[in-house]
């Protein structure tokens, strides 16, 4: 016959405790981040099962801390449980943690946009903007002194290339981040602008942010602005202003890439003129 050991060292039901909270707080907080990115449910309840995890975390993280002292002091089992409670409660409250030190550095706004004068506006993407989200017209001047002081990286691209390859390098760069390409757009000389209005996801959570970007002719080429706007909340993180300033930047870098590929190559000619002035000799 099989023989079982049974300890007789009691555990710890605070450390057994502390553990389950936290094993429960887990599949909470990864199902409401499931909720969230599937659009399943809306919003509001997915985020009060998340903040429901939190709260489980942290007292999973009390009990632990209370069985530790219990543990010391009568020599029971179960710092195990704890330590294994405290590390689950750690991972979920981290990612919490960091946007609550980003929210307390960074001022309270969540629409950012390269023109604060003439912001680009939200069309087809103000129609699916209910109640519950923010107003799709822009913050006004008292956000974007804010915006100023907080991001002063947050500047419109003024290109020479003309409006239509602007309007495509932004259309490429987009669809490359697997945007989702809400109304598109391109400019029309003389008529209109180009503008492309498209929703961004954030990377875990999958929160909702609407993006416009406007191309405007000018004298010298083409003017790119970009507006980012979060669906919901008041704060955003930096998540919009970090958003237009990469977009800005890619679109950027890819406009110069495609200006140096249509550049003339030189002739045989040309670089043996080029050595000669360099007083080498031409290669045959």
């Amino acid at each position: 016959m099989p023989r079982y050991r049974i300890s007789d060292q009691p555990i710890s039901r605070l450390a057994v405790w502390a553990r389950r909270i936290a094993l429960f707080a887990l599949p909470a907080a990864v199902l409401a981040i499931i909720i969230v990115r599937s659009g399943m449910l809306e919003i509001v309840p997915a985020l009060a099962t998340f903040a429901g995890a939190l709260v489980l975390a942290v007292a999973a993280i009390v009990l632990a801390l209370a069985a530790f002292v219990v543990i010391w002091k009568d020599g029971i089992a179960g710092a195990g449980a704890a330590f294994s409670a405290v590390a689950i409660g750690i991972v979920l409250l981290a990612y919490p943690a960091y946007f609550a030190y980003k929210a307390y550095k960074l001022p309270e706004i969540s629409d950012i946009t390269t023109d604060p004068i003439d912001p680009p506006r939200f069309e087809a993407i103000a129609r699916l903007r209910t109640r519950e989200t923010n107003p799709a017209n822009y913050a006004g001047l008292y956000a974007a002194e804010q915006q100023r002081i907080a991001y002063p990286d947050v500047e419109a691209l003024e290109v020479s290339s003309n409006a239509q390859q602007t309007y495509d390098a932004a259309v490429a760069i987009i669809t490359k981040r697997k945007w989702l390409i809400v109304d598109a757009r391109p400019p029309q000389a003389g008529r209109r602008d180009g503008r492309i209005e498209a929703v961004a996801y954030t990377p875990i959570m999958g929160f909702r942010d609407d993006v416009v970007v406007r191309v405007r002719t000018t004298r010298d080429g083409a003017r790119l602005d970009v507006r980012s706007a979060s669906r919901y909340g008041r704060h955003d993180f930096g998540t919009n202003a970090s958003r237009v300033v990469s977009l800005t930047s890619d679109i950027d870098d890819l406009l110069d890439a495609q200006a140096i590929e249509k550049r003339p190559k030189p002739t045989q000619k040309a670089k043996a003129g080029q050595a000669q002035a360099k007083g080498q000799p031409a290669k045959r």
